[in-house]
């Protein structure tokens, strides 16, 4: 069996064909994958304020339900604080509070221990709505204390209306409520102000969540209801209602999101969160209910909102698929009878390959691009015979060169002090330099000589390389010498080596250097910079309060010079760009700070170690990478 590349790279049909349906493809999917993707946006923009709206209205009808059980209340209240001193009249006013308001589930007007002494220690006129039936009793007994009930307490305690958190009634000795209810209770006062009693009424939860659970913006989508414990009032599964909370999941398995859900429905927040919930990865909106505490969240399952849109998505997916691979089997039939003559031309031409030069190819009448081809191999054929011929004598000339550029080389480093030490009756001066050229040949110079106790020294980096650069930096070292030997200072020797360099400079080049002299006997530097790097120190950069131009970009009247009045057991290090801006394969250059860093710790060294401590970081810096610029390097000591 092929290799399916081998197969592939063997015909030039099929790649034309592969490569042209798969332009094809990236057009047409990252076309579709924009559409799709700002589809997708507007779907969930749309969905999601549509889910909200329908939330919203919701919340608004449940308000307007408990809203009627609160004017209800009010409206009814006056009249048991009016008739306190008639016990009986309380039953007559439970009942028609209901009758008046059919809606309602319940009502109790309950006062406090021993209110009416003939009536008792309890006394509650109770009246039960069951189903248009109305039930009307005393509540209170032994078995059903309602004073410790949270409906009596609250209202009692924050002297104030309140709604209480639905429950599930139960008095094994009266009528009773059989069904979950919330209750608005209204702490009742005699005319001095003194707590009398509760008056409550009831609504069935079954009510609220039926009115709640009609809303379904969506197939699977449903909503819950929960209070200020995260307890569930309403829910789908009514296995759950008070008995499970919103955050019964997290106890067997933490739920960051759905913990944060929750804690943001009890503090009244209003929002969307998209969460895994009940094991279906939906979005979910929540609002407060009013001055409850309570909190209502519709749950909007993803795949019902995306639905229609993930159909479509696949639909589309399986047109494109098809349609690309009919695509290629067309385009490769057409390629391949078009390129037909093309194959017929690859085979004449692996007869020239073989070295057949002599061997005509046969005549094509074609006029279009294959034609041209054919002709181009013709004339091909005679001219590599030519070429050949002028590749032996090229070469011939190269080797020549080379061998020239080699003799340059070692006449240009004979130019320079390579003996060290230097001096080697002066116990006094450590020196050690080294030029290494990025080329055979270089534009990096450093030179040096004693005379009448000064040491005269210079390292320059002449701009460009090769033979130009070289030729330039042998002339600049032959003014140094001359120059210097006429006992002048760093600055004098710059300003006249500048003023010979510039004339008749019609290349424009130009050299940067640092020129040195030490007073041996007192140790006192004179140095003038000419544009050149920064030397270093003591394993700091110099701090230099002028900087020079560089020799022969312009005249200048006179340069200026710095004096260091004692070096003595100081170690100054001058060098070219090639050590700090040498770069690896990534054009990652050394740079000054690990130039430094490289510097720290060489006090004890001598010059000779310090200059070979430096090949070997600029060695390894490098990794294998060819070098990008000469470098050159001298470091000094001078000893007392």
């Amino acid at each position: 069996m092929k290799n399916p590349r081998d197969y592939i790279r063997t015909s030039l049909s099929r790649r034309l064909s592969i490569i042209i349906v798969l332009m094809a493809s990236v057009f047409f999917l990252g076309s579709l994958g924009f559409l799709f993707v700002e589809s997708r946006k507007a779907v969930r923009e749309e969905a999601l304020n549509g889910a909200a709206q329908v939330l919203d209205n919701t919340v608004q009808r449940v308000n307007v339900l408990m809203q009627r059980v609160e004017i209800a209340s009010d409206n009814f209240m006056w009249l048991p604080l009016r008739h306190l001193d008639v016990a009986d009249s309380m039953f007559v006013y439970s009942r028609r509070i209901l009758t008046c308001n059919p809606d309602l589930n319940g009502c109790s007007i309950a006062f406090e221990p021993n209110y009416f002494p003939d009536k008792g220690h309890y006394f509650s006129a109770y009246t039960y709505n069951d189903d248009g039936k109305f039930d009307t009793t005393q509540e209170g007994n032994p078995a059903y204390d309602y004073h410790y009930m949270d409906w009596y307490q609250a209202p009692k305690l924050l002297d104030e209306p309140v709604w209480i958190e639905p429950f599930a009634d139960f008095n094994p000795e009266d009528v009773y409520a059989e069904e979950i209810i919330a209750s608005y209770c209204r702490p009742m006062k005699d005319s001095k102000g003194r707590y009398v009693g509760t008056f409550s009424t009831d609504i069935s939860m079954e009510w609220i969540s039926k009115t709640i659970s009609e809303v379904k913006p969506y197939p699977n989508s449903y909503c819950i209801m929960i209070g200020q414990s995260g307890t569930f009032f309403v829910h789908p599964d009514t296995t759950k209602l008070l008995r499970e909370s919103i955050f019964t999941p997290t106890l067997e398995h933490p739920d960051t999101a759905l913990t944060n859900l929750g804690h943001a429905m009890q503090r009244g927040e209003t929002g969307v969160r998209k969460l895994v919930f009940e094991g279906k990865e939906s979005y979910v909106f929540y609002k407060p209910l009013g001055i409850t505490g309570w909190s209502v969240a519709m749950v909007c399952p993803e795949s019902d909102i995306f639905g229609g849109y993930m159909r479509l998505y696949k639909i589309v997916i399986f047109i494109v698929i098809a349609g690309l691979i009919l695509m290629r089997l067309a385009f490769s039939r057409i390629i391949k009878r078009e390129l037909k003559p093309l194959n017929t031309l690859a085979q004449q031409a692996e007869t020239i390959a073989s070295g057949q030069f002599d061997k005509t190819l046969p005549r094509d009448n074609r006029i279009d691009e294959i034609g041209k081809l054919t002709h181009s191999f013709s004339d091909m054929q005679h001219s590599l015979v030519n070429y050949i011929s002028e590749l032996k004598r090229t070469t011939a000339v190269k080797a020549s060169i080379e061998s020239e550029l080699k003799v340059a080389s070692d006449i240009q480093m004979g130019m320079i002090p390579r003996v060290f030490p230097p001096f080697p009756e002066r116990q006094d001066i450590d020196l050690y330099a080294l030029m290494t050229p990025a080329k055979v040949v270089g534009g990096d110079l450093y030179d040096y000589f004693l005379q009448n106790e000064r040491l005269y020294f210079c390292v320059g980096d002449v701009s460009g390389k090769g033979i130009p650069a070289a030729m330039f930096m042998a002339i600049t070292r032959d003014l140094f010498r001359i120059i210097a030997q006429q006992n002048r200072s760093p600055w004098e020797i710059a300003t006249m080596m500048n003023n010979f360099l510039v004339k008749d400079n019609d290349q424009s080049m130009f050299v940067t250097m640092f020129i040195g002299m030490v007073d041996l006997p007192k140790g006192r530097l004179e140095y003038c910079n000419c544009g050149h790097n920064v030397p270093i120190l003591d394993g700091k950069f110099l701090e230099m309060g002028s900087t020079n131009q560089p020799l022969g970009l312009w005249e200048c009247k006179a340069f200026e010079g710095e004096v260091i009045e004692d070096i003595r057991n100081r170690q100054l290090l001058v060098y070219t760009d090639g050590l700090n801006e040498a770069e690896n394969d990534h054009q990652d250059r050394l740079g000054d700070e690990r130039l430094l860093e490289a510097m720290q710790g060489t006090e004890q060294l001598t010059s000779e170690e310090v200059i070979h401590r430096l090949q070997v970081v600029v060695n390894n810096h490098r990794a294998g990478a060819e070098p990008n610029d000469d470098l050159t390097l001298l470091c000094l000591s001078i000893r007392k």
